[in-house]
């Protein structure tokens, strides 16, 4: 199958469609290997005009001051969006090899729709707060709060969920009233290019106001990232790499949001409902190929019942078959390209070598001949000392640790360089609330119940970044405050 998608081989810069300067770069199938288009290649000038466009569009119009007018244009970007639904559904199960039941939920529409959340937010909010009248030093004075959007922001983007991470930064971003340069990741630059299309064609949003450049080059985001005209950088990514950009982005003392990566602990409680509780920790890992930041990819459960959680997790990991992502039922798909199945499987191997046992999956699977498969794996017989354990893998990895008491699992969970997210699964309402209470993670499920939606803010502790995305909290990282006082 071959796509092509209108005009994905261009940028978006100031308003108009253009080619890459360094011409294209192939797209391909993380599904059946097949090079399916090209995409734009931007290069260090394209992104400098596009810097310069972004910061003209946010000194030289009324975008940042004009509310209404910013809702109108959400509002506009996402029924358009909507009306090419089935064509962004298309590419992405061909680019990201994301299951197609996904693009029903997070994956696709539900960021899509979220962009009415933050126009109405745009209506609702206090722009301006009274802080009444005071006399300090003698002097009669009224003050005022003002709430303005920061400036140009920077935003760099990963390949696992591509709405859902570009949505989260442009609809607040626009929202507060700033403009923004969008460097989507180069193995799902389709995703971006459609969106850019679509705002260039099909909604008032000014010139300059949101530009997207796709791109091989990795420097292209650290030239965004050390800009001065630049206010704010927004990042998704590794920890690794979010240290540079926060380094980077030092050398300009600007804004820097970051959220990053995460090996978040499924905690099952001994009065929990064991073999449900684990197979859906078993389950939940293998959504997606277990490339999102936030799954739960360590099952901590109590000693006393090791061998039933243990039984209970092989089997439901055992019954999930990576699969064609275009099957409505499939669940796990490939990962995203051959260099990251081979990062999944030099963890294996490792996890053998700790002295690790692999209970069910391991391999590739024998009915996928092409493709970026790996088998939905959990791995018994180590601590939480070992690598696997400890590090990101990015793949449908489950590693089963046991604990003595519920100290000791918030004890376990916490000896992590990370703090994303994490499950709690238990009976007695005061034991969950004194885990939940202990764990140090920016989210946490309790018996299933679901942290992802528009209004609810999302992040991390310690190295799982710094600030927060969606809701309030993530509206409001795109804003500066402004004092006025005057004579009263």
């Amino acid at each position: 199958m071959t796509l092509r998608p209108a005009d994905s081989s261009a940028l978006l810069v100031d308003g108009k469609l253009v080619p890459g300067s360094g011409g294209t770069f192939e797209v391909f199938n993380p599904a059946t290997e097949e090079l399916i288009g090209r995409a734009a290649e931007g290069t260090t000038a394209d992104m400098d005009a596009a810097i310069a466009a972004a910061r003209r569009a946010f000194d030289e119009t009324e975008w940042a001051r004009d509310h209404g007018f910013r809702a109108r244009c959400l509002r506009q970007l996402c029924d358009a969006l909507q009306s090419h639904i089935e064509e962004l559904r298309e590419i992405t199960v061909a680019e990201v090899g994301a299951p197609v039941m996904l693009t029903n939920g997070p994956q696709l529409e539900g960021p899509i729709e979220d962009l009415r959340y933050w126009a109405d937010l745009i209506e609702t909010y206090s722009w301006e707060q009274d802080l009444g009248h005071a006399s300090p030093m003698g002097i009669p004075t009224h003050r005022r709060l003002l709430k303005e959007a920061v400036g140009v922001v920077g935003a760099i983007t990963p390949w696992n969920f591509p709405h859902q991470i570009n949505f989260a930064k442009l609809g607040p971003a626009l929202a507060a009233g700033n403009t923004i340069v969008l460097k989507p990741a180069p193995d799902t630059p389709w995703c971006a290019a459609l969106v850019a299309k679509v705002i260039a064609e099909e909604t008032e949003i000014p010139a300059g106001v949101v530009n997207v450049v796709t791109s091989t080059d990795h420097s292209l985001g650290a030239q965004l990232c050390s800009d001065p005209r630049v206010d704010l950088v927004s990042f998704t990514g590794s920890t690794a790499t979010g240290r540079t950009v926060m380094a980077t982005a030092a050398q300009t003392l600007k804004k820097v949001f970051l959220e990053l990566g995460g090996k978040s602990a499924f905690i099952v409680l001994d009065d929990a409902d064991i073999k449900g509780a684990c197979s859906v920790a078993a389950f939940s890992v293998c959504v997606h190929a277990g490339q999102g930041c936030a799954l739960s990819t360590r099952l901590l459960v109590p000693r006393a019942r090791y061998e039933d959680a243990l039984a209970a997790a092989s089997a439901a990991m055992a019954g999930i078959r990576a699969g064609d992502p275009s099957a409505r039922g499939t669940v796990c798909g490939p990962v995203i390209s051959a260099r990251q199945r081979a990062r999944v499987e030099s963890y294996l191997a490792l996890a053998v070598e700790e002295g690790g046992t692999i209970v069910t999956g391991g391999g590739r699977p024998d009915d996928h001949q092409s493709g970026f498969f790996v088998e939905p794996t959990l791995i018994a017989g180590l601590d939480n000392s070992s690598r696997v354990a400890q590090e990101e893998i990015f793949g449908p990895v489950l590693v089963i640790i046991p604990y003595d008491n519920d100290d000791d699992a918030i004890r376990i969970a916490n000896d992590s360089p990370y703090g994303l997210s994490g499950s709690v699964w238990g009976a007695d309402p005061d034991r969950v609330a004194h885990v939940v209470a202990g764990v140090r993670t920016g989210t946490l499920s309790v018996n299933g119940g679901v942290w992802y939606s528009a209004d609810a803010p999302f992040g991390g502790y310690k190295q799982s970044g710094i600030g927060r995305e969606m809701g309030l909290a993530g509206f409001e990282e795109y804003l500066e405050t402004k004092l006025v006082a005057s004579p009263s």
